[in-house]
């Protein structure tokens, strides 16, 4: 009797985890909630700054080109420095980078914002906004790196592609809200004001990330081993010289792999490049859609509407993301990406016929919302998969940056092309961005097949 008393406590909590859902047990984990909370906050800017300076721009100066190119200018020049920012996280960990280049950020932001809220000539704010640029660093790369190393802490790495997926909910959630909150104060408070509130959700979210202590990831250390020297004297009295000889050439062997490997470029590992062909180019399709539909909205006098119109799309992806993270779906990553994809340029295609009825487009749009999530989740777990731990925060910089470049050539390309042709022209460049991501998609599929 005694004996079984122990054994039907031990086996309750098992059967309660057995029942939890995979969201509910990632916050089990301790200090999952808080970093996973403040890394949200800190990326509002990611859905506001760029769509803020399209409104703010061609409020001042009621040009979509320059609205575009300065935006394009700003997301480049934040694609350009993030993996250079990514390295320094790997290497000298979160907490001793993170706060210098946060603070370097906040002010630079806020030396933006009251530049354009002055309406300084147009060149120095084009110079402000791509040093702006110059000061980002992708925020959903830290979060995620620490979901990994947290993950594999608690030995429940079963649960990250639930930990990515919800990430991907995340930046849903925060394309659902920054769209709506930066239409809303472009209209109803000031133009500029949406330039504001970011900064200061990325001021009070950032530091209380990196002050965060227990779930940052520790930096990894790479041991060279030197090989035993063959005269010396411990080393011929413990082994024959047929030994000796077989153990340097191990050692060596494993010395040399050691610095060949410290030596690779994440962009070397089969399967990268071309995934981050594909999330620069159907990444163009968001901006294109956001600046596009802004059109579509003037030309209609339904501006008031804006800000929901742009948030259906991130209420399917958010859905999606939640759907997909529940489940893990078998075969290659690579085949659901491209399923998704395809599915994805359908549901642009319909959007664009149906503009006209905008209740129809906004049931459309959360269906074709559905996929997008799963890409970006399909996508990181493929970095995750592919380059080594130590160079993880890089690999998943890298898929920002790619997509930082996507949006900043779609907002740039659509610019131009509403400037010469009507709503419904750029409406319709989503579908086609989607499209030509495709193929990218096959060859990198094939050739991950074909290196095994």
């Amino acid at each position: 009797m005694t004996g079984a008393k122990p054994q039907s406590q031990s086996h309750e909590p098992h059967e309660s985890q057995k029942t939890q859902s995979p969201y509910a047990q990632l916050f089990r984990i301790p200090g999952t909630k808080a970093f996973c909370v403040s890394g949200a906050i800190a990326r509002l800017p990611m859905s506001m700054m760029g769509l803020g300076i399209v409104l703010a721009l061609n409020h001042m100066y009621d040009n979509w080109t320059i609205a575009g190119v300065m935006s394009a200018a700003y997301v480049l020049a934040t694609a350009a420095v993030t993996p250079l920012y990514a390295r320094l996280f790997d290497r000298f960990g979160q907490r001793k980078v993170g706060p210098v280049i946060l603070t370097v950020q906040i002010i630079v932001m806020l030396g933006f914002a009251f530049a354009a809220l002055m309406r300084v000539p147009i060149p120095l704010l084009f110079v402000l906004a791509v040093v702006m640029g110059m000061t980002q660093f992708s925020f959903g790369a830290l979060v995620r790196t620490r979901w990994a190393y947290v993950l594999d802490r608690a030995d429940k790495e079963d649960l990250l592609n639930t930990a990515y997926a919800l990430e991907s909910a995340i930046d849903e959630i925060v394309f659902i809200f920054g769209p709506i909150l930066a239409a809303f104060l472009a209209a109803s408070v000031h133009p500029v004001s949406q330039l504001f509130v970011p900064t200061l959700a990325c001021a009070f979210g950032g530091a209380v990330f990196f002050a965060l202590r227990d779930t940052q990831p520790p930096v990894l250390r790479e041991i060279t081993v030197v090989a035993a020297d063959t005269d010396d004297a411990d080393v011929r009295l413990a082994a024959g010289g047929a030994a000796v000889s077989a153990d340097r050439f191990d050692l060596d062997r494993l010395k040399t792999g050691d610095r060949d490997r410290r030596k690779r470029n994440v962009l070397t590992y089969a399967g990268v490049l071309p995934l981050l062909a594909v999330f620069i180019v159907f990444n163009m399709a968001f901006t294109a859609f956001d600046t596009s539909m802004t059109a579509v909205m003037k030309s209609l006098h339904l501006d008031s509407v804006l800000g929901v119109q742009l948030a259906m799309l991130a209420v399917g992806s958010c859905m999606g993301a939640l759907v997909f993270g529940s489940r893990e779906l078998k075969g290659s990553r690579w085949r659901h990406m491209i399923m998704f994809l395809a599915l994805m340029t359908v549901g642009f295609v319909v959007i664009h016929l149906c503009q006209g009825n905008l209740i129809v487009m906004g049931l459309v749009e959360i269906l074709t919302g559905l996929t997008i999530s799963p890409v970006f989740a399909s996508g990181n777990l493929l970095v995750k998969e592919t380059v080594p731990e130590e160079s993880l925060t890089e690999g998943l910089s890298w898929v920002s940056t790619a997509g930082t470049m996507g949006a900043s050539f779609g907002s740039m390309i659509t610019g131009i092309v509403l400037d010469h042709f009507d709503p419904g022209v750029g409406l319709s460049l989503p579908a086609v961005f989607v499209g030509c991501s495709i193929p990218f998609a096959l060859i990198g599929w094939l050739l991950v097949r074909r290196r095994g």
